[in-house]
């Protein structure tokens, strides 16, 4: 089990990426669902001992993450949002040599690891060409290849799927599946699908804070009831926005099809069930009516 505590992390610049983050991950998959920039990769980076966070604690197991960084990377498979790889080297050598970086000194041992390896993400019959050349989500599978070398107990993808077709986004996620019955899978997004697709528990972060964890179904018992759906002209969009707190919109046929939050339906507008994206829309949505909310009661700085 992963658990963090506090943390918090601010960046030489002031910028505050992370504040007061606390969350308890079991074995399993573990969607952290946010928008660009809300301080996804920062948390991820934090975990995986790549920067220490300004503030908190971070565990797994018996390991104290930010005191013994060595001993969580000897059980920590990364995958990271920008992957790079070295060019003209076959994936069969360049896994070889990580895995010698990952300790497994024996030929043999690394042999055994690598084919298995190369096999389970389906990457056996292009083992010998160079890794630069693959496609994207024959370099993404690649990364699972690299992260799961040691047997690692926690495993960490940061926006693995981002810019995949979607039969190879299938495969990926298939794979990614597989991998998370056994052990601690963080999948870092901000492709709803993939946490509803995946994930037994989830988080969103918005802003740098934590602001719903839960079970995605759980999650989802908050909005039963209290979302409608209709379709308008999107010249009355704006006009809508005034009236309703409209979660989402989609423009289809010239027309546009708006999702909005109430307690009771307004008119013209029907029941529709409520899914995860309309969870991920709508805790957007009342996060940024605050964060507004703030800076508006909050006086100017005098010049």
């Amino acid at each position: 089990m992963l658990t963090l505590q506090g943390v918090t992390h601010v960046y030489p610049n002031g910028t505050r990426a992370l504040e007061n983050a606390s969350l308890t991950i079991p074995t399993g998959m573990f969607g952290l669902l946010g928008p660009n920039g809300a301080g996804k990769s920062t948390l991820m980076r934090c975990i995986a001992t790549l920067q220490a966070p300004s503030e908190g604690s971070i565990r797994f197991g018996d390991i104290d993450v930010i005191r013994e960084p060595e001993r969580l990377r000897a059980t920590l498979g990364y995958l990271p949002q920008d992957f790079g790889v070295y060019p003209r080297v076959s994936a069969y050598d360049l896994l070889d040599h990580l895995a010698v970086l990952k300790g497994i000194a024996t030929k043999g041992e690394r042999k055994e690891t690598i084919e298995a390896l190369l096999q389970q993400v389906n990457l056996w019959d292009v083992r010998k060409k160079a890794v630069a050349g693959f496609s994207g989500g024959m370099r993404q599978r690649f990364g699972i290849a690299q992260a799961l070398i040691g047997s690692p107990k926690l495993i960490i993808v940061d926006e693995p799927t981002a810019g995949l077709d979607p039969e190879e986004r299938n495969r990926f996620n298939n794979l990614l599946s597989e991998i998370g019955q056994n052990v601690v899978v963080i999948l870092s997004t901000h492709i709803v699908d993939d946490v509803t697709d995946l994930c037994e528990n989830m988080a969103i972060i918005v802003g740098g804070r934590i602001v719903q964890v839960g079970k995605p179904q759980e999650l989802l018992g908050q909005l039963r009831g209290r979302i409608w759906t209709s379709v308008i002209d999107k010249s009355a969009l704006e006009d809508t926005k005034q009236r309703l707190q409209v979660i989402s919109t989609r423009l289809r046929a010239g027309h546009t099809e708006v999702h909005v939050a109430a307690d009771a339906a307004p008119a013209g507008f029907e029941p529709v069930e409520a899914t995860l994206e309309d969870l991920y829309f709508a805790t957007l949505s009342k996060e940024r009516r605050a964060n507004a909310a703030r800076d508006t009661a909050t006086p100017a700085t005098p010049s």
